[in-house]
Order: C-alpha cells, then structure tokens, then sequence
C-alpha cells in the first residue's frame, strides 16, 4: 500500500485554528467521500487538544498529520501535556462536553491513543469502501 503524506502542520492553541485545521483537511481531501467525517474528526480532535491539554495555554500548540492511501485516511492528532490520555466518556444526555471522542470513535474504524511523557497523539483511520467496525479489504 502506497501512502502519500502531508507535512506535519504545527498550529498555535487558540480556538480560532480548529477552522483553519478542518479548512486544511477538507482542501486535502478535496473530493474524497471521506472528507466530511475526516473534516469533523479533526475539529473534535483539535478543539480537544486545546480544551484539555497543555496545547491551550500560552504559547502552547497542537500538530496535525494525515495520511492517505487508496485504502485508508489516517488522520493525527498531537496535543502538548495534559492530564493523562484521552479516553471514550460515556455522559448522559444533558452534559454538555464529554462526547467529542465518542463520536471520532462513531466515525472512525479505528481510534489509536499513544501516550508520551511529552504529551499524546489520536489517530484516527478511515476505511475507504468500508463502514465503522469494518475491514478496510
């Protein structure tokens, strides 16, 4: 499988660059059925790393990498600190935050949470042809 990268795009942590992150993933996957889904995974992912990570303070930043393949959209993202890896949250309907991973986990076919001392990347892949829960061949 030959995969076609994009150079890892490092962004301050202000709000305002969770667009610019869904604006540069919707023009690189221009065209492609999983645009949309690819394009909301990186806006959860990203307004994560702002709201719960060192990645929001001053002078913090978060970096996004995608990669794509004929079979597969792999889409990262690496948030500065925090406290401790980000998980699934099951909360009930009237909370208002703690659904976002639920939902990059809903859209994507597989979700990967590496943990570092210098902080954490989600990764989050996308079959092509296939639906969540699925194999991509």
């Amino acid at each position: 499988m030959s995969w076609r990268r994009t150079p890892v795009r490092s962004c301050p942590g202000f709000p305002e660059e969770v667009s610019r992150a869904r604006r540069w993933t919707r023009d690189i996957l221009s065209g492609s059925p999983l645009a949309d889904d690819a394009e909301l995974i990186v806006s959860e992912l990203s307004a994560n790393a702002i709201l719960h990570t060192a990645s929001g303070r001053e002078s913090g930043s978060f970096h996004l990498a995608l990669a794509v393949s004929s079979q597969v959209v792999a889409l990262s993202v690496t948030a500065n600190g925090g406290a401790g890896a980000p998980k699934v949250e099951h909360q009930d309907q009237e909370a208002e935050h703690g659904r976002g991973l639920g939902m990059v986990s809903a859209l994507a076919h597989r979700v990967v949470v590496h943990d570092s001392d210098a902080g954490h990347t989600v990764t989050a892949e996308l079959f092509t042809g296939a639906r969540p829960g699925g194999h991509p061949c």
